[in-house]
C-alpha cells in the first residue's frame, strides 16, 4: 500500500440543493443538509478510500468542527495531524442545482493559520510519503514549504491550484511535480504566468498540439493535467519525463456516469490519483490517470462532497479493473 500525505483544508459543509443556483437578490426554496468538506479533506478520504495508507495535515478550531474532522479521520483510518487554532474550523456554503452544477462560499477560519512552521515539524511524516498531495485553501506559505521538503526527500509532489482564484506563485509552480488545474484554474495560470488569455470554456475545444504547448510554457519541466469535467482529461508531459508513457501528451475521455452532484468531483479525481501514483509508482502514468477518472465519474453520482468518495472496490465493480 502507497503513502500520501496530504496537506490542506477542512471545511464544515453547509448544502442547499435547489432546481436552480440563486441569482442577485434572488430567495429560493430548497433541501438541507451538512456535513465534512474541504478540499484537503476531500482528497484526503478519496486518497485513503482509494486504496492509499493517507496522513492529513491541516489546521482545526478546538470545536465541534475540529472534533468531527478528527472523528471522521479516524472512522476513515486517516492520520490526522492537526494543528490548534483560535479561530473556528471552516466552512463553505454550497448551492447545488437540478442538473449537479454548484456554486461554493468559503469561510477560511482555522484554516488561514496553518503554518510553515507545523509543515516543519511534520517533516519526518512527510519524508515517509510516497506522494505529497497539496491545495490553495491553505495558506501558500505553508503549502511551499510542504512542497520544498517532500521535493528534498524524493517524495512525488502533487498540486491541486484550486480554488481558481487562489494566487499561484512561480515558486509553486517550480516546487510542483505534478499540476492538475481543472479548465477555469488553468485559465487563471496561464493569464498570470503565460500572458495568454483563453476563457475557462474554451480550454477543452484547444487543438492537442496547442494545449501541450501551453502546459509546456506554464511548467517546462513537470506534468500538467488539465481536467475537463464530462470531457475527460489532458495530459502534457515534459519531453524527457514522460512517465512511462509513449507520448508526451494525449486526452482521454471521461466515463459516462448519470451526475447529481459535481462537488468534489475535482478533489475525488485528485485523491485518486495520488492513490494511484503512490501505490505503482512505475506503471505508466495514463493508468493512474484513468484509475482517478473512474473515481471522479462516481462521485458525482453521490451527494456531497467528503460523504460522497467511493470505496475502490465500489468503482472496479462498476467500471472493472
Amino acid at each position: 500500500m502507497g503513502k500520501v500525505v496530504v496537506v490542506g483544508s477542512f471545511n464544515v459543509d453547509h448544502v442547499w440543493t435547489t432546481a436552480a443556483l440563486p441569482r442577485a437578490g434572488e430567495t429560493l426554496s430548497g433541501e438541507y443538509a451538512t456535513g465534512p468538506g474541504g478540499k484537503g479533506f476531500n482528497q484526503a478520504v478519496a486518497a485513503r478510500r482509494a486504496g492509499a495508507d493517507t496522513a492529513f495535515v491541516c489546521a482545526l478550531g478546538d470545536d465541534m468542527g475540529g472534533q468531527l474532522a478528527r472523528a471522521l479521520a479516524a472512522a476513515d483510518g486517516i492520520d490526522l495531524r492537526g494543528q490548534r487554532s483560535e479561530r473556528s474550523t471552516g466552512t463553505a456554503g454550497v448551492y447545488v442545482d437540478g442538473e449537479g452544477r454548484n456554486s461554493i462560499v468559503i469561510g477560511a477560519g482555522a484554516n488561514a493559520d496553518l503554518s510553515p512552521a507545523f509543515i516543519a515539524s511534520r517533516r519526518d511524516l512527510i519524508a515517509a510519503a510516497d506522494v505529497l498531495l497539496a491545495q490553495l485553501e491553505s495558506p501558500a506559505e505553508a503549502v511551499l514549504a510542504a512542497l520544498r521538503a517532500a521535493r528534498a526527500s524524493g517524495v512525488i509532489t502533487l498540486l491541486n491550484p484550486a480554488p481558481a482564484n487562489a494566487v499561484v506563485t512561480a515558486e509553486l509552480l517550480s516546487a510542483t511535480d505534478i499540476l492538475t488545474p481543472n479548465e477555469t484554474e488553468f485559465s487563471a495560470l496561464l493569464a498570470r504566468h503565460v500572458g495568454e488569455r483563453i476563457e475557462g470554456d474554451a480550454v477543452a475545444a484547444l487543438d492537442q498540439a496547442r494545449l501541450h504547448a501551453l502546459c509546456r510554457e506554464l511548467s517546462p519541466a513537470g506534468t500538467v493535467v488539465v481536467t475537463l469535467g464530462a470531457s475527460g482529461c489532458f495530459v502534457s508531459h515534459a519531453e524527457d519525463v514522460r512517465r512511462g508513457d509513449d507520448n508526451a501528451y494525449y486526452r482521454i475521455a471521461a466515463e459516462p456516469v448519470r451526475a447529481i452532484d459535481t462537488t468534489g468531483a475535482g478533489d475525488a479525481f485528485n485523491g485518486a490519483l495520488a492513490a494511484a501514483i503512490a501505490s505503482a509508482p512505475d506503471a505508466p502514468f495514463a493508468e493512474p490517470i484513468r484509475r482517478a477518472g473512474r473515481y471522479a465519474a462516481l462521485s458525482t453520482e453521490r451527494q456531497g462532497a467528503a460523504a460522497s468518495m467511493p470505496q475502490a472496490a465500489d468503482v472496479q465493480a462498476r467500471f472493472g479493473p
